[in-house]
């Protein structure tokens, strides 16, 4: 059976006419077989080998979220600015692929949430790989967004939103609104408030096995979105609830760069340079 590869582009950043069309053919003449929008097939995906992407962290992240529930690794080459969760940098695409196709790689899975929500009787449910984020809708209002932890009360401020991340989103928004750096081998649930109205308001790190119960108790509207894309509006009274899941999202690993380093080379002062 040939050897298949499914390409994922980003076309904001790259010309589907220029690289990919390259791609194709470099790997035609490696024997290899390129799949696009592998995605929308259930029977192709099933049997490909990895996954490409091209684009920054969220290509990547879009990648990875889809070839997930069929445990299809995805390798990220940065064409974005940070890539902190891309492996290859433009420059190096042909070498890692040459890596990737002798087998010289290892498989580092990421933990994965679900967040869902009932209304009208229809339960809905998104799978994120970074973050749920509940943010007010209009900015001259602040929002209560009552949080529990299966079943038992925090505290729960008025306050611009509130961050519910993986590990792997640790680095995003959340840090982004003064939440911890955690390592992705490191199974736990970050819960990051948005400028909240509160002296004592600190962000925590929970269990992965905690349900996170967010109702919205306080304020016109609530603005949620799944890892950067999905949205819905949220009603007062509804309650989403937010628990990490069985399925992992695998990524290619050809550097063997620790978390430190990562975090030193990706998340370095850039605005003085």
């Amino acid at each position: 059976m040939a050897k298949r590869v499914g390409l994922y582009v980003n076309p904001t950043k790259i010309n589907p006419d220029t690289l990919p069309s390259q791609l194709t053919a470099w790997f035609k003449q490696q024997g290899w077989e390129t799949v696009f929008d592998w995605q929308y097939n259930r029977d192709v995906v099933q049997d490909l080998d990895f996954i490409l992407s091209l684009g920054g962290d969220g290509t990547v992240l879009q990648a990875a979220r889809e070839a997930a529930p069929f445990g299809i690794p995805v390798l990220g080459v940065n064409f974005g600015r940070l890539g902190f969760l891309c492996e290859v940098e433009r420059d190096d695409i042909y070498s890692a692929l040459k890596r990737v196709m002798s087998k010289e790689y290892s498989i580092e899975e990421r933990m994965m949430m679900a967040a869902s929500l009932t209304r009208s009787g229809k339960k809905m449910q998104y799978i994120v790989l970074n973050d749920v984020v509940f943010i007010r809708e209009y900015p001259e209002h602040m929002i209560t967004l009552e949080v529990k932890l299966s079943g038992q009360a925090l505290a729960s401020p008025p306050a611009d939103g509130l961050i519910i991340a993986t590990p792997t989103g640790s680095t995003a928004y959340s840090l982004s609104a003064g939440g911890p750096i955690v390592s992705p081998d490191v199974e736990a649930i970050l819960i990051t408030q948005i400028s909240a109205h509160s002296l004592s308001s600190r962000p925590m790190i929970v269990s992965r096995h905690e349900k996170i119960d967010v109702a919205f108790t306080k304020g016109t509207t609530c603005r949620v979105t799944f890892d950067g894309g999905n949205m819905l509006i949220m009603n007062p009274g509804e309650t989403i609830r937010v628990e990490s899941i069985p399925l992992k999202a695998k990524f290619i690993r050809l550097t063997g760069r620790s978390f430190p380093k990562i975090v030193r080379e990706k998340l370095r002062d850039r605005w003085h340079e």
